[in-house]
Parts: structure tokens; sequence; C-alpha cells
């Protein structure tokens, strides 16, 4: 549990009272899988994984699953995080889409994954502190 101190700490204990953040964790690395679970834990969030972009675009379709924010990693077999997103905001997904690369310093390819309907890019290693900022926008959202 977050202590009382300056900047984001007080934030993040008003996340764990608010709700539990649903938050699905879309990377073929399975070291990146479990940092982001473990940074999604440590703020409070529930997750559920995927391996590829594929399982992200047949959870939604056919377990109708929903998400409150979607971590997605950019370079994937089967089905990449660009066209995962895209068919992700074809089939109507709300959900906050936030990418998450290695690429990111590279402006065209941070370009072509944000245009496919991401709402964020974030360069890896993702970290608490990257994170914070947009789960907070989206709690208070």
């Amino acid at each position: 549990m977050a202590t009382k101190s300056k900047g984001n700490m007080e934030k993040t204990e008003s996340i764990e009272t608010k709700k539990k953040l649903n938050v699905l964790i879309v990377d073929d690395d399975p070291l990146n899988l479990k940092l982001h679970e473990r940074i999604i834990k440590m703020i409070g969030g529930i997750s559920q994984t995927a391996k590829n972009g594929e399982e992200a675009v047949i959870l939604h379709r056919d377990g109708g699953a929903s998400f409150d924010l979607i971590l997605m990693d950019k370079e994937m077999p089967e089905r990449d995080g660009v066209s995962t997103t895209k068919k992700l905001r074809e089939m109507k997904v709300k959900s906050m889409i936030v990418g998450v690369t290695s690429l990111a310093d590279q402006e065209e390819e941070r370009r072509a994954f944000m245009e496919a309907g991401l709402n964020h890019c974030l360069a890896k290693p993702l970290t608490k502190a990257k994170i914070l900022p947009l789960i907070n926008h989206l709690i208070d959202a």
C-alpha cells in the first residue's frame, strides 16, 4: 500500500480505493508480461494477459471481454500491435489503448502505431512512473 508523501503517491492511494482497474496486457515476451502484471498489481489493478494480438482480438470477439486499459506491444507474432489496435477500434473497443514499444523514439514507427488508434505510446521498459499519470487520468475521467 502506498504511504502518504509528495507527488503521485497520494494519487496512487486514490486509485486503490476508487475502483479496480481492469487491464489487458498484450505482449509476446514472458518477461514483459510479468513486469507489466507486477506494475498493475502494485497500483491495485487486476490484469489478464494475451501472448499476441490475435489472442486479444479473440478475447474481445468471442469472450465479450471489456477492459479499462489495454497495454499493447508493437512487435508480436501472428498479429502485431498496429493491426491489433486497428482491429479492436474497428470492433468499437472503447478501452484506453497504450502502445508499449522499444521503437517509441523512432518517429515514423511511433506515428504509425498512434494512427492505428492508440491513446498513448510509451517506451519500454514500462515503469510505474510512466504509466501512473495515464491511469490517474483514466480513473478521474
